[in-house]
């Protein structure tokens, strides 16, 4: 059984990040001259009129009435409780600009969309068909051709809680809700949003995900990994085996490899720090440089690389290496082969510290 929510013929800009505007709500207006009832308040013998002190009765009732009727429109929760079919193997597109979204796994073919459409909010639109799906939450759109958005504090943020299929592919975009992920395996897991934290844990294929200052947690076992974000911090751990990507500009990124070694590693900051645990595959390649912040790499006793360090006016530390120091000004490098060198390792930042450790 579905709930259909109220249509409108607004349409959200093509715009990635649309305009949006809540309608004012008509406030109801009271009559203070008149009780509750109906009735005058000349007539009502505790409400009657006193010529000496008309304020004390008017002013409060139409001050409780005024709050009362701006009260109203935030209190007001649409509950959702919707299914569709989705095939195992299909697609599962989510958008909802504020509030949470809350995805989990099972093993029935179908999505089940339960929790509660904020007020203000236009309706849930729900279209596709079996093998790609959607589900978005639609909001009054101003009709402002300049892109930016803009939704009234009389819009509730509406809460998600969806049931998918364990291995729907999985598309989410917000802005500020809440985002946690848990138990899919996907191929492809895509995750973008703008201030909103993001959490997952699973074991999708290949995971990526975009943000501006949300934080990003991430425990998952994939192939292939790409993080980014501008003042957000990354935490993304698990079993890591091909490509990992991290980059931000002042948050820290921070990674940690569990019993995999991986095959490519690329990090890059502005003044965030930078922090890798791993194995080396053979042949394989870690690339770690920033601006102003700290690089600290953690690789493995029995390493075969071509490691090279460098920096402009931080220090440089790695077990067995020599620290080359030009005779005048500023700067500091070093290349060192360790065991047969079948990888290759750089780790460069222009003013922090880079590290490299074995154990």
């Amino acid at each position: 059984m579905t709930r259909t929510q109220p249509s409108t013929d607004s349409a959200r800009s093509s715009s990635r990040v649309p305009g949006f505007d809540v309608p004012r709500s008509d406030i109801p207006r009271f009559d203070v001259s008149r009780d509750f009832s109906g009735g005058p308040m000349s007539a009502h013998p505790t409400l009657r009129r006193n010529p000496a002190r008309p304020a004390r009765i008017a002013a409060p009732a139409l001050a409780i009435g005024l709050l009362a009727a701006l009260a109203l429109p935030l209190q007001a929760a649409t509950p959702i409780d919707e299914v569709r079919p989705l095939d195992p193997r299909g697609r599962l597109e989510i958008d909802n600009l504020k509030g949470s979204i809350d995805v989990r796994a099972w093993d029935r073919p179908e999505v089940r969309i339960t929790g509660n459409l904020g007020d203000g909010v236009e309706k849930l639109e729900i279209s596709g068909d079996r093998s790609s799906l959607s589900v978005k939450v639609k909001y009054p759109n101003r009709g402002s051709g300049l892109g930016f958005f803009t939704v009234s504090d009389r819009t509730e943020p509406t809460e998600l809680v969806l049931m998918v299929p364990l291995r729907a592919d999985l598309d989410i975009d917000s802005v500020s809700a809440r985002i946690k992920v848990v138990g899919v395996a996907p191929s492809e897991l895509s995750i973008n949003t703008v201030s909103g934290d993001v959490d997952v844990a699973g074991a999708p294929d290949e995971i990526e995900v975009d943000a501006v200052s949300g934080d990003l947690k991430l425990v998952v076992n994939s192939r292939n990994a790409d993080a980014e974000t501008v003042s957000g911090e990354i935490d993304l751990q698990g079993r890591l085996t091909d490509e990992v990507s991290v980059e931000t500009v002042s948050g820290d990124a921070h990674v940690r490899v569990l019993e995999s070694s991986l095959r490519r590693y690329s990090g890059a900051s502005v003044s965030g720090d930078l922090s890798l645990r791993t194995g080396l595959a053979g042949n394989g390649r870690i690339k770690m440089e920033t601006v102003s912040g700290d690089v600290d790499l953690y690789l493995p006793r029995d390493l075969s690389a071509n490691v090279h360090g460098e920096s402009f006016s931080g220090s440089l530390r790695a077990p067995g290496a020599t620290i080359d120091r030009p005779r005048h000004g500023p700067g500091a490098s070093f290349e060192h082969r360790y065991g047969n060198g079948d990888g290759d390792v750089s780790i460069e930042t222009f003013s922090g510290d880079a590290n490299l450790h074995l154990d």
